[in-house]
């Protein structure tokens, strides 16, 4: 029979910044019923403790730190909740590419514009992309005017960085979406031109135009 394999005991784990982890001096101590006080480190936690609390540090580069009593269970728990709904708000931009033909037909374009018109206003980039196979390399133009074609009809959603460019077999252009500052004020309708005043009644009228000489 083998002999039991010993395992060192497990390191107590150190919860970094709560009660004796907090290595300064003093701090702004703040307590559940609202008071507000600095005071020593060592004389924070023994307060937190008596009313059944922990003692966390919440703004660590503050003069001096803040440090907070409450349940670190419960801080735990808001903390990552807050984390949560942040990476919910984050939106990682993305470069979706749409590839064409020199010869791409009308129903396939517009099935890859509306395509493009949802990436853009999901906030992404795309990379219109149109490729040369044999000899279509000889009519480049083609391919430039259906990239141009395809930035100008995605305008209200993106704009065009830079000119189509040729790499290979390859021509391509980049369209990113149009901030809602610019769409708001292409949305904004313009004041309509002032009408010139009336004069106030009372008021002298203007004089008549004076004539020309016959």
């Amino acid at each position: 029979m083998y002999p039991g394999r010993q395992f060192p005991p497990r390191r107590p784990r150190i919860r970094e910044n709560v009660n004796e982890a907090i290595r300064v001096r003093e701090v702004r101590a703040v307590f559940p019923d609202g008071s507000v006080e600095i005071m020593p480190t060592q004389a924070a936690i023994r307060r937190a403790q008596e009313l059944g609390l922990d003692l966390i540090l919440v703004a660590p580069t503050a003069e001096p730190p803040v440090a907070k009593a409450m349940d670190y269970g419960q801080w735990q728990y808001e903390n990552k909740k807050k984390q949560q709904e942040a990476k919910k708000k984050q939106h990682v931009i993305q470069v979706k590419e749409i590839k064409f033909r020199p010869n791409t037909d009308d129903h396939d374009y517009d099935f890859k514009k509306n395509h493009a018109l949802r990436f853009l206003q999901e906030g992404n980039r795309v990379k219109a992309v149109v490729q040369f196979r044999g000899r279509e390399i000889a009519h480049v133009d083609l391919g430039q005017k259906l990239l141009l074609r395809f930035a100008q009809d995605l305008a209200q959603v993106g704009q065009i960085e830079g000119h189509p460019r040729l790499e290979g077999k390859m021509a391509h252009v980049i369209i990113s979406p149009v901030k809602k500052d610019k769409e708001k004020e292409k949305e904004k309708p313009k004041a309509p031109p002032e009408k010139p005043k009336a004069p106030a009644s009372g008021s002298p009228a203007p004089p008549p135009p004076a004539r020309l000489p016959q």
